[in-house]
């Protein structure tokens, strides 16, 4: 088989419908819009979320709270969660999204004190528990806290 040789499946494509072009094409004169009305015209149609001039359903719900637009997105990382790291590794940001624990924007990642870990570390993170410190510390690892 050459590249040349090569053609889609049977009954798998078929050729664009032209509008318009005489009433043998089954699509002439009218194009498909049909006679007259709203969406026969260029332009016309309505707007999405148009219900026909009754009240439409966002404007009758009832709205409630807000949207905090200075909120900031803090993962959680677990001292349990850094058994994927070999002992001595550097665990920052960069690192912690190429094992796939910190996906996503985020603004700060915290460490907590969940779990044991008994090999050393040094930890890169914005916050940590005083636990995970404890913990990380107790290891012979460190954190450093970064702003």
């Amino acid at each position: 088989m050459k590249l040349h040789e090569l053609s889609p499946a049977e009954g798998s494509t078929s050729s664009r419908k032209r509008k318009g072009r005489g009433p043998g094409s089954g699509l002439g004169k009218t194009a498909g819009r049909g006679h007259k009305g709203q969406r026969a015209r260029s332009g016309g149609g309505t707007r999405p979320g148009f219900e026909g001039g009754q009240m439409p359903i966002h404007r009758r719900l009832p709205k409630r709270g807000f949207t905090n637009i200075f909120k900031k997105i803090v993962h959680t990382i677990n001292i349990r969660d850094l058994h994927k790291f070999e002992s001595g590794a550097v665990v920052d940001q960069q690192a912690l999204r190429t094992v796939g624990m910190a996906k996503g924007p985020c603004d700060m990642i915290k460490l907590l004190g969940q779990g044991d870990i008994d090999f050393p570390l040094t930890v890169k993170v914005h916050a940590a528990s005083k636990k995970a410190i404890e913990k990380v510390e107790a290891a012979g690892g460190k954190i450093e806290v970064i702003s």
